[in-house]
């Protein structure tokens, strides 16, 4: 990475590959990067996201840069797809804060 940026910026900022992108499964060069997550049922969704958030610590401090890049697109993709189909999801009550 750059010295040139700044070190109270975003992960995405930070990570020269991000091109912040969240809809793109394919590279600039037409490479597929993954399924298209609004082709995966309900259950390969929750897995994928299961699986990328188990691995996003060792990701986040071990990984290469265009590793991490792909990591966060990845996880913004299945994410957005999942917030898509569940726009009313159930927020549990002991997760709020006194207003």
């Amino acid at each position: 990475m750059t010295e040139s940026v700044r070190r109270d910026a975003s992960p995405e900022q930070r990570v020269t590959e991000w091109d912040g992108d969240h809809a793109r499964t394919q590279d600039v060069d037409g490479e597929l990067l993954g399924v298209d997550p609004a082709d995966l049922g309900d259950e390969d969704l929750i897995r994928e996201m299961q699986s990328l958030h188990r691995t996003r610590l060792d990701t986040l401090r071990h990984a290469t840069d265009s590793a991490l890049a792909n990591h966060l697109r990845r996880t913004a993709e299945l994410e957005t797809e999942y917030l898509a189909r569940h726009p009313g999801r159930e927020v549990d009550a002991s997760r709020l804060r006194d207003a």
